[in-house]
């Protein structure tokens, strides 16, 4: 069965000045993220904007990432849906492109299932064969996975993991508690530190588009279980953390990279940029830790 463990970085979809998606950027980006040392990278995610991205695009997005990561990191394909269909469709599509090491699954938002809908549309999608992690994010989705669902989707041979994006620390331990060999990664980037501390294996970060190298050290420091060092690094990484949610995501963290100079500041509506306050105040904080000017 496959194992994640570590930093697999959220990642974003650069757009150049025509809308379109930028290859040139994706490349180089991609290849930043490998070379400073994450364990992953997930493509067309939330933070990559799946929602504006054509079926087109989306495959084209993953199927290059895994091009250009070259079998250097995991790839996590974002290929979840409110329809299973379409879920099947999309997953499908990046089986069929070779490469891909599991796919994240997000709980259907908008038509919230109840729990047997919820176990059949994952286990519909984990029955194709590629290794799914469950991605519960009940902000975006409207509906939490039940503990009792995600005890029977453990079971699943091709169920590997669960992305805990819903704010507490306290659903690891339960999850844990149930299903002691099951993989919880955090989905909070500022809840990554207590979130280990309590059985959880890694993180899907945002932060990481950001800070990769960084961030890889800092959870394998906690990983390792020296606590005291991972603590200063979370404290010193905090404020980064808490910035690139001033905005919804991804648009704090667009702008950031925008500010480095490793994409340019497209969007799709509905997200746009974000307000010159915020922008101001994301500036302050990378210039803090070095990674602009003032």
């Amino acid at each position: 069965m496959l194992k994640l463990r570590g930093t697999i970085t959220a990642m974003v979809t650069p757009f150049d000045a025509d809308d379109n998606v930028d290859y040139g950027a994706l490349r180089a980006f991609v290849d930043w993220q490998c070379s400073s040392g994450v364990e992953g990278i997930c493509a067309v995610g939330t933070s990559g904007e799946s929602p504006t991205l054509s079926h087109e695009e989306h495959h084209k997005v993953i199927q290059k990432t895994i091009e250009y990561a070259a079998g250097r990191v995991k790839i996590v394909a974002g290929t979840g849906a409110n329809s299973t269909a379409e879920a099947v469709s999309l997953t499908r599509a990046a089986i069929a492109a070779g490469g891909a090491d599991a796919s994240l699954q997000v709980t259907p938002y908008y038509n919230k299932p109840n729990a047997e809908g919820l176990y059949r549309h994952f286990s519909t999608v984990a029955d194709l064969g590629l290794p799914v992690i469950l991605y519960n994010v009940p902000g975006r989705s409207g509906r939490e996975i039940p503990l009792d669902v995600v005890a029977r989707l453990a079971k699943h041979p091709n169920i590997v993991a669960i992305k805990k994006a819903g704010g507490s620390v306290e659903r690891v331990s339960a999850i844990k508690h149930l299903c002691p060999d099951f993989t919880v990664l955090s989905g909070d980037d500022s809840l990554a530190l207590p979130m280990v501390s309590v059985g959880a294996e890694g993180v899907i970060s945002v932060a990481s588009n950001v800070i990769p190298r960084e961030m890889g050290e800092f959870i394998r420091t906690a990983l390792a279980g020296d606590m005291a060092a991972a603590r200063e690094m979370h404290q010193k990484y905090y404020a980064l953390f808490r910035d690139l949610f001033i905005d919804v995501n991804p648009v704090m963290v667009k702008e950031a990279l925008a500010m480095m100079g490793k994409i340019g500041p497209g969007f799709r509506l509905p997200l746009c940029e974000t307000t010159p306050e915020k922008r101001a105040q994301m500036r302050k904080t990378l210039a803090e830790l070095g990674l602009v000017e003032a």
